[in-house]
């Protein structure tokens, strides 16, 4: 397997990533409701919000003239999540029907976060026609 395969596969898996896990906000919104931190008003509206963002960023990712946009919303989004990472942890590691060990959500934070971030601003340079 060669590079552009390898950049490939991971350009389009970002896209459903990012479309599967917006359109999840609205198949499942009670996963996501407990990780919106208690300080912030409307859950509801921010979940959708939220899944819209996601959806509406990984479409964005198909064309190249919006394509860095899209990877910087993406950058922008997950750097507004890390409220719902400290939230999470603080909150003991289990919120609503989610509930994992404290490692995890620590792994997620730290590592996890970054990992999803680095991978969005990767995105903005994929060049090849989609």
């Amino acid at each position: 397997m060669n590079y552009s395969v390898i950049n490939k596969v991971s350009f389009y898996g970002m896209m459903l990533f990012y479309f599967g896990a917006g359109v999840n906000h609205f198949i499942n919104p009670e996963f996501y409701l407990p990780l919106i931190p208690d300080y912030l008003p409307e859950p509801q509206i921010i979940n959708l919000i939220s899944g819209l963002a996601e959806m509406a960023f990984a479409v964005m990712l198909l064309f190249q003239a919006t394509r860095r946009w899209a990877a910087l919303g993406i950058v922008l989004m997950l750097v507004a999540f890390v409220p719902a990472h400290v939230h999470f942890i603080t909150a003991g590691h289990c919120l609503g029907t989610l509930c994992v060990p404290p490692w995890l959500g620590w792994a997620r934070l730290l590592i996890i976060h970054p990992v999803l971030i680095w991978w969005a601003w990767k995105a903005r340079g994929f060049t090849e026609a989609v």
